[in-house]
């Protein structure tokens, strides 16, 4: 081989050497700055879930622990924010109405005595406006919720199924009054159209109110299905009986 292709040769290999240790080192330098890199996203990480964990730490303790009236204003605020804008929601989607929860704000639907009441005795006072719509007395003890409720219950609301409603049934419906009514069905028909229409009375109603004698289905907002907390409805109630007529402010008797 000529000399000078034999160092030319050699200087070839030193500068593919070379490169081959510049590149060997670029790659070493890029795996350094991703490592780097690395770390710092586990740090940023780990400071971040730090700083949730201390948020969560300084809530929980404002919202269940501080005593102070800070801590109260927080946590009415807190819960009101939480049942109109998450518990109730939920609700309204789990039970197909948008009142699942109502409270009765009237003595219309109250049995005097309540529990220590006798239904015989109720009945001899009230069951004549019942017996118009062919109800008697073992038809009404069959009827859900029997013995009524008071001023101030909350109310289970669940969808009413125009389908499946029944005389006896309490429904919760619109009417021309700034509040819904809740009233027990005595009456079912159908319209021209086969479109069932209801008519409710107050159990401790003397009669038909007007607005109760013909309840479209698209005035049902809900079927009562239990009581949920007697007298709870109160906490709310106290705070607008004062705008309530003289005779109708107070409790039931």
């Amino acid at each position: 081989m000529d000399p000078k292709d034999f160092k030319k040769a050699i200087d070839n290999a030193d500068d593919i050497l070379i490169k081959e240790i510049e590149i060997k080192d670029k790659k070493k330098g890029r795996e350094i700055e991703i490592e780097e890199i690395r770390i710092k996203r586990r740090e940023g990480g780990r400071e971040k879930i730090n700083k949730i964990k201390e948020f969560f730490k300084k809530f929980w303790f404002l919202l269940w622990k501080d005593d102070s009236f800070k801590g109260w204003i927080f946590a009415v605020i807190f819960l009101f924010v939480f049942i109109k804008f998450v518990f109730f929601p939920i609700l309204s989607l789990t039970t197909g109405t948008s009142l699942p929860l109502a409270i009765v704000e009237s003595c219309s639907m109250y049995h005097q005595g309540n529990l220590f009441s006798s239904p015989e005795t109720w009945w001899e006072n009230n069951g004549q406006k019942y017996s118009e719509f062919g109800i008697n007395d073992t038809g009404f003890d069959e009827f859900q919720m029997k013995k009524g409720f008071n001023k101030g219950d909350i109310l289970f609301v669940t969808r009413a199924n125009p389908e499946k409603l029944e005389v006896g049934d309490v429904i919760i419906f619109n009417a021309n009054y700034v509040n819904p009514i809740i009233h027990r069905i005595v009456k079912i028909e159908n319209d021209e159209t086969g479109k069932k229409i209801f008519s409710t009375i107050g159990d401790n109603n003397p009669g038909q109110l007007d607005s109760e004698k013909k309840i479209s289905e698209d005035q049902l907002v809900g079927k009562a299905s239990f009581k949920l907390a007697p007298y709870a409805g109160w906490v709310k109630l106290v705070f607008f009986e004062w705008k309530r007529p003289q005779q109708e402010r107070g409790l039931c008797s």
